[in-house]
């Protein structure tokens, strides 16, 4: 699978007269916790010639393959992807730290991460995963049986909104890193035992409710709803992403 999605990210390239700067694994496969018919979800940050950002014209900044059962493809051109960023969208940051990645310049990665500590800001971060998990949790973990990826879709993201609380900085992609903010073992259990289910489960495989992992998203949500609040609003300069942005679009001219 590996080798076709590089066919079809170098297909992208000649086809579309574009570089692609990074591409990675951006879904559940990233996450950690993938299950027997979980698709490849391949995302990727690339980069026109001069000429094209130096018109008047509207022109997409977005290249998406058709959707199928087994690959979803669509990737961002840096200057929306530099907007982004600026902005502190989450997934944009999350796809910077995916564990697989296809393609990178290394420069372009190098450059990214030593970006990424100055420019994620803990507010919007944390509103985004605070309004992901409480949503799944109200929508899709109610009843006494609900769909096993659901739960972990809930537990991630309040996490990732804890992790934004307690340590004030820019939380892990993988799941794996960011249950090691619990320290309760009867909870380690409870997920390493979801965990196991969901290695041989389908995505649309149902499991009965587990009291203690709602008790402890119904209070943790509550308690992040609080905290996310009073955290401050803050700004970053556009000119280093300007000088960045000059600098990949320059280099493939």
């Amino acid at each position: 699978m590996e080798d076709i999605i590089k066919e079809q990210l170098n297909r992208i390239e000649q086809e579309h007269g574009v570089k692609i700067l990074y591409a990675c694994e951006s879904g559940s496969r990233a996450w950690g916790f993938p299950g027997t018919d979980s698709d490849y979800d391949v995302r990727f940050i690339y980069a026109a010639p001069v000429q094209h950002y130096l018109s008047i014209r509207d022109r997409r900044d977005v290249i998406e393959l058709p959707v199928n059962e087994v690959l979803d493809v669509s990737g961002w051109d840096i200057r929306k992807a530099l907007q982004l960023f600026l902005k502190s969208n989450p997934p944009l940051y999350e796809w910077l730290q995916s564990p697989i990645c296809y393609k990178a310049d290394p420069a372009f990665l190098k450059d990214m991460e030593y970006l990424m500590p100055v420019y994620f800001a803990s507010r919007p971060g944390c509103h985004h995963y605070l309004n992901i998990a409480l949503s799944t949790f109200e929508n899709d973990l109610s009843g006494n049986e609900v769909k096993l990826k659901r739960y972990f879709y809930a537990l991630r993201s309040i996490l990732a909104c804890l992790w934004i609380i307690e340590n004030e900085v820019l939380p892990p992609m993988e799941f794996r890193l960011l249950r090691t903010l619990v320290g309760d073992q009867a909870w380690q259990n409870e997920v390493e035992r979801l965990l196991e289910i969901k290695q041989s489960a389908s995505e649309k495989t149902i499991v009965p409710v587990v009291p203690l992992l709602h008790a402890w998203l119904k209070d943790t949500i509550a308690f992040c709803k609080e905290k996310a609040a009073a955290i401050p609003s803050t700004q970053e300069s556009i000119e280093p992403l300007d000088q960045l942005f000059k600098k990949y679009i320059t280099s493939f001219s």
